[in-house]
């Protein structure tokens, strides 16, 4: 029994990574975004199939942090001098942070970017890791490491919508999810760019209608997603101008 059992999940998890795999491809933006004059970072988006299912790793901010201590986000940060591409950035910020070796990742592409508060431009890198990965988080930058299986964030148990104030001015609104890990008897709250990261991969790969709002056209996903970032970086750059 342990060798077929063993073979089946071997094969189910092949069919998922193949599947997700080729929905992934098409939304790859390549370095089609890298030469807007934004200051640059990237995220991981590390994607785990666990159970037979796929499951998105997250990391909990150390609370000695200067910016937003004991928030949920991904592995990512600035990018270096170091750094070749957003790829490279991506990989680096996440073996600094959980101990995750750049050669136990396979990269799968690049999202539509995103601008953090701080207005940066922060591009998503997705990728497979090993369900056996086990993180060493680095005490200094991160208090936590966990996942959320992938479907939550387009079929969440606990969801709400914010108001907030874009870096251009208007008001907006943002996806807040409350996941509980029942194993760690934790709830952990996911918001802000990570959270929109999150659904948008989750609409990518799945293909699904949400069962809330989002502010995409789900049966044009590639140009609307694309055309709402250039909405978001032309209504900065209005801003830009407007403070010269």
């Amino acid at each position: 029994l342990g060798v077929s059992r063993r073979s089946f999940l071997f094969a189910s998890r092949k069919r998922i990574k193949e599947k997700a795999r080729c929905r992934l491809r098409e939304f790859d933006v390549g370095d089609k975004f890298s030469r807007l004059p934004l200051r640059k970072a990237s995220v991981l988006l590390p994607l785990v199939v666990r159970e037979g299912k796929l499951h998105l790793l997250l990391t909990v901010r150390s609370m000695q942090l200067r910016r937003s201590p004991g928030e949920v986000c991904f592995p990512g940060g600035k990018s270096d001098a170091v750094d070749k591409d957003e790829i490279a950035t991506a990989l680096r910020e996440a073996k600094e942070e959980v101990g995750l070796q750049p050669e136990k990742v396979e990269v799968i592409c690049r999202l539509v970017p995103g601008i953090d508060k701080m207005n940066h431009l922060v591009t998503p890198v997705v990728a497979f890791i090993e369900d056996t990965f086990h993180a060493t988080p680095n005490p200094d930058e991160v208090s936590d490491v966990f996942v959320v299986p992938l479907e939550y964030f387009i079929k969440p148990l606990n969801y709400k919508t914010l108001p907030y104030k874009t870096s251009s001015g208007y008001l907006s609104w943002m996806h807040c999810f409350t996941y509980d890990d029942h194993e760690r008897k934790r709830s952990y709250r996911i918001w802000g760019l990570t959270a929109h990261f999150a659904v948008f991969l989750a609409l990518v790969i799945f293909g699904e209608r949400p069962t809330f709002e989002v502010n995409y056209d789900l049966d044009n996903l590639i140009s609307s997603s694309e055309n709402n970032f250039m909405d978001l970086y032309a209504s900065l750059y209005e801003r830009k101008k407007s403070n010269l």
